[in-house]
């Protein structure tokens, strides 16, 4: 766990040190239809979008430790597919290198379940790549298991 205390606050337009994270996203296997290039600038566009329009429904949050800026989080309230309530879905997260293994990633997750608790989500949902296993090893121990499991086949 990280020493010093985490202040996690909404993302201002000048959170530019966000976009910078993008590539974390794609730093392990992925699927072989999946070209790094385009996962990057799918990512970066989306949340350059949400960063400087801020729709509704979503809500981009920025960790600092000691002033330092070191992991984002990206929160959509949705609707439940079969239910209709709300859910929180993690859109993106990120811990920057350097501060990892420091607990900043579980308590960025402690602050969308407590966001969503105070905005009355069924549940906080996420999607994670098969390959990013650090990943997928943080969300299972802080109790996430599958729902849903999305497949995919390329048509060519």
């Amino acid at each position: 766990m990280t020493d010093t205390p985490l202040l996690i606050r909404l993302a201002e337009d000048d959170d530019e040190f966000i976009l910078a994270l993008v590539p974390r996203f794609v730093d392990f296997p992925l699927p072989p239809w999946r070209r790094r290039h385009e996962c990057i600038e799918g990512i970066r566009d989306d949340l350059l979008r949400h960063l400087e329009d801020q729709p509704a429904n979503s809500y981009l949050f920025v960790a600092e430790a000691d002033g330092e800026r070191v992991g984002f989080i990206h929160l959509q309230r949705t609707e439940d597919f079969f239910t209709g309530r709300s859910n929180c879905h993690v859109s993106d997260l990120a811990v920057a290198p350097g501060h990892e293994g420091r607990g900043i990633g579980k308590a960025l997750l402690a602050h969308a379940e407590a966001w969503a608790r105070e905005h009355h989500c069924q549940l906080v949902t996420l999607a994670v790549f098969p390959g990013n296993e650090r990943a997928r090893a943080l969300y299972e121990s802080t109790g996430y298991a599958p729902d849903l499991l999305r497949l995919a086949k390329p048509v060519r």
